[in-house]
């Protein structure tokens, strides 16, 4: 054993590859007694191998600052993170529940609201929502499907299981860099691949592109579908080419489309006017047509809702989407799932306080040192307080935001993050918090990734994993223990 693993010190917190004791979990011993048999200098080597793939590969993503936007190579650390089948299949029936359940959330506000009437859900809560569009009521999406893409963070707390902490049903972003995980770790540990059986992930594209064709409005073996970008200096750029190029689609920019009288959206091409089917949108609603949300709009095309609302051209995820993407709905979801459903929630909630609520919001102002306060629609990791990481002015200027718009508030106790073994420094290694982000694909049928993007929080002692503040990434191997 490397002197690396002899000091490695798995903490007070459910460490995913060593127990507490200082032994393999199960799905990790391949890892260890792989690691055991290199000495620094051969760690040392796979790490820069590591960089030099991200580097050869081109990796990267945007960081927006005050002195502009700066591209940086994609952090990753060389340790996958593994995790059983067992678990893993149970927990992919529960990702395909909860966004069933939200998609017939979302398409009940758009048209009977009974979940209001029946009193499961405030009226409150949705009149206050940011993100309902009024112009999406009574719209019809194929297969009454709204979010067709979801990406939901799952966190293991200190029993090992998961629980979601929130859903991204608008624009989800980080699978592209699921996929880079993957190939960057084909390529500096090809041996664990050949005593391993590790399900694959890089069939995403392919499912991805046939979600998408499965909601042409036309009848036709080869629906013309393209990604729909804002451009280059987009953060998430590099997935949006990535993705199109993965999926033999057209990358095109809302000035590369245009809606004619027919009310069919048309790509601009050399060869003359080709008829869209399906748009694969990362762009957010309020820059998607400039005729119906920001006027000031240059990203978007005019008239692209009024092709949608005709069932002319289908926009994965539509328009309206994101009431679902508020922290105050993810707090009802267990609820829909029991509504719309009539089924069990498979993957529970962290549990969430309600600012908008007088003693769940007193509870949190009197507790806000223990707590982890975010706003309801920011994404990120931004707008987000942590309590015990917090000042004391820090939180007494939240506590006054609290008050001004309760609304826009939830509050979660403070998550003792699984950690899993991460190289710091030439030859350090230490635990560090991790997240996962699986993809959920809804159309005619819903499927689920082999795992995910595993976000690490590279700091010592930091619960934020966003690679945007300073956070890395793992591969995420799903191992199939049983068949070793």
């Amino acid at each position: 054993m490397t002197d690396i693993w002899k000091s490695y010190q798995p903490g007070e917190y459910f460490d995913e590859v060593i127990s507490s004791q200082g032994h393999a979990r199960r799905t990790g011993s391949a890892l260890m007694k792989f690691f055991r048999q290199l000495d620094a200098d051969a760690v040392e080597a796979h790490r820069r191998a590591a960089e030099a793939t991200i580097r050869d590969m081109g990796v990267s993503f945007t960081v927006y600052t005050d002195e502009g936007n700066i591209d940086r190579a994609w952090p990753f650390d060389i340790i996958p993170r593994p995790i059983s089948k067992k678990q893993w299949d149970k927990t992919a029936l529960g990702l395909k529940q909860r966004l069933s359940a939200l998609n017939h959330f979302i398409d009940d506000i758009y048209h009977d609201q009974k979940i209001i009437k029946d009193g499961v859900l405030p009226e409150y809560v949705l009149k206050n929502s940011k993100n309902f569009r009024p112009e999406c009521v009574g719209v019809n999406p194929p297969y009454g499907v709204w979010s067709n893409i979801c990406g939901s963070d799952l966190i293991r707390d200190k029993d090992g299981e998961f629980y979601v902490l929130e859903d991204n049903l608008r624009v989800p972003s980080g699978v592209s860099y699921m996929l880079e995980n993957r190939a960057i770790t084909k390529r500096i540990l090809p041996e664990l691949f050949q005593t391993l059986t590790i399900a694959p992930v890089d069939d995403y594209p392919d499912r991805l592109h046939e979600m998408l064709s499965s909601l042409s409005p036309r009848h036709t073996s080869h629906p013309v579908v393209v990604v729909l970008t804002p451009g280059i200096f987009n953060s998430a750029y590099f997935e949006h080419a990535f993705l199109a190029q993965q999926m033999g689609a057209e990358l095109v920019e809302g000035s590369d489309l245009v809606v004619q009288d027919d009310n069919c959206v048309y790509m601009k091409t050399i060869s003359g006017l080709e008829r869209v089917d399906v748009i694969y949108r990362r762009i957010d609603d309020k820059y998607l047509d400039p005729d119906v949300f920001n006027a000031d709009s240059v990203v978007g095309c005019a008239g692209l809702f009024r092709a949608w609302k005709a069932g002319k051209v289908a926009l994965a995820n539509a328009p309206g989407a994101g009431v679902a993407d508020d922290k105050v709905i993810y707090a009802f979801v267990p609820d829909m799932i029991r509504y719309y459903l009539n089924e069990a929630p498979m993957i529970p909630n962290v549990e969430t306080f309600l600012c908008y609520d007088k003693a769940q919001r007193d509870y949190v102002i009197d507790n806000i040192e223990k707590l982890v306060v975010k706003p309801a629609n920011e994404s990120g990791g931004y707008g987000m307080l942590v309590g015990p990481h917090a000042t004391k002015k820090e939180r007494e200027e939240f506590v006054e935001k609290i008050k001004r718009n309760p609304r826009n508030y939830i509050a979660q106790p403070t998550i003792a993050l699984s950690t899993a073994p991460s190289f710091i420094g030439r030859n350090e290694l230490e635990p560090r918090h991790l997240d996962l982000r699986p993809f959920v694909l809804q159309g005619k049928q819903s499927w689920v990734t082999t795992g995910g993007l595993t976000r690490v929080a590279m700091k010592r002692g930091s619960l934020v994993v966003n690679s945007s503040q300073g956070g890395g990434s793992k591969d995420t191997w799903i191992v199939d223990t049983e068949a070793q």
